[in-house]
């Protein structure tokens, strides 16, 4: 289970429940607009929700960002991080049930 917070509005909301598939990417990489969740960088929380905007396969590294627009502990910040850090491709809202549904 993964809590969101509101770096990813208006996509996701502060509460919003996901299903993240921790296999999706052991035969492919990460694609521009599929919104992962990852090993914070910083180490300030356990996991981040963010959306991919690029793709480094030749480094082996992913620019990440929150939907939000407004600054964010995204790669803004900290910079592209490794693709090894991805947990999974988060791909269902859960909850609350009146937003449930595929990402």
């Amino acid at each position: 289970m993964v809590v969101v917070d509101e770096s990813m509005l208006p996509t996701l909301r502060p509460g919003d429940r996901l299903l993240v598939d921790p296999t999706a990417y052991h035969r492919r990489l990460p694609e521009v607009g599929d919104i992962v969740v990852l090993s914070d960088p910083e180490g300030k929380v356990r996991w981040l929700v963010k959306r991919v905007n690029r793709v480094d396969s030749v480094v082996g590294t992913l620019e990440v960002l929150g939907d939000a627009g407004a600054p964010a502990r995204d790669s803004r910040g900290f910079g592209p991080v490794p693709i090894r850090s991805v947990v999974g491709r988060a791909y269902w809202r859960y909850f609350p049930p009146e937003r449930r549904g595929e990402l």
